[in-house]
């Protein structure tokens, strides 16, 4: 199987379809009251590097409000007047790392996941022209990176914890180049890989 972006694009399209209209992910809050969720949206950056598919990631600062220091896709809030989780993806893209938004050929979309501090995430993927030139937001990212496909599919790199009163397990990688992927992030790279059929 060759991983091109018509065959990327297909699997999204196929898996959010059979996702079903909420496409709502995992969840760790109650869903019963939905209207409490708020609206957020990330880009899953694919680059073309050394004749394989990398994810492109950060490491947040220490001085952004949550999840200080931890490896995260380039995301945020929805922000009054986005009608599409693209608009969203792409905006945080360009405040957090400079990413221009005609540098980007969205691919389609993982299913929704609802995450324990009340947010419903669309995760966005997108390939982004390499190479490419960043413009860091100091304030909320320390660092961008980027680790192979290959490396993300292979199990021997991860772990999966079972955690109690919790309707499914963590999931946090070894250490890469000195980066630690966990929680939702891990989450997240471990959907796109299921879509694709690497897991």
């Amino acid at each position: 199987m060759e991983l091109t972006e018509d065959y990327i694009a297909q699997k999204l399209h196929a898996a959010l379809e059979a996702a079903g209209p909420s496409s709502d992910g995992y969840a760790e809050i109650d869903l019963n009251d939905k209207t409490e969720l708020k609206c957020a949206a990330v880009l899953v950056p694919l680059i073309w590097q050394d004749e394989q598919w990398h994810l492109l990631f950060t490491r947040r600062t220490d001085r952004v409000e949550s999840h200080k220091g931890q490896v995260s896709f380039p995301g945020g809030a929805c922000d009054e007047g986005e009608s599409t989780p693209e608009q969203t993806a792409l905006r945080e893209a360009r405040e957090e790392i400079g990413l221009d938004a005609a540098k980007v050929r969205v691919l389609g979309r993982l299913a929704n996941m609802i995450t324990i501090t009340g947010f419903r995430v669309t995760p966005v993927v997108g390939v982004i022209e390499w190479p490419a030139v960043f413009k860091v937001g100091e304030h909320e990212v320390a660092r961008i990176f980027t680790i192979p496909l290959s490396w993300l599919a292979d199990k021997r790199n991860r772990w999966e914890f079972n955690m109690l009163g919790r309707n499914r397990s963590l999931i946090a990688y070894h250490p890469y180049d000195g980066e630690l992927l966990w929680g939702a992030t891990a989450r997240m790279t471990v959907d796109f890989l299921k879509v694709l059929d690497l897991d």
